[in-house]
């Protein structure tokens, strides 16, 4: 996984959870690490197009538009 619990933990107290289970926690780590990962492959293949071997900014952006 790419974030912890805690931050997991701390986006739904953000969001207005006043408890959060264990389970919960590790599923929005998941699920935050796939969509994460899915955008960073698609920002990867743009500046591959681009014929850039860095990552800028425009990449991300556009990879999860």
């Amino acid at each position: 996984m790419y974030i912890s619990g805690n931050t997991a933990r701390k986006i739904l107290r953000e969001a207005g959870a006043h408890r959060v289970s264990a389970e919960a926690e590790e599923e929005l780590c998941k699920y935050i690490s796939r969509v994460a990962f899915k955008t960073a492959q698609k920002a990867v293949k743009l500046s591959k197009h681009a014929k850039r071997k860095t990552v800028e900014l425009s990449d991300i952006r556009l990879a999860y538009e």
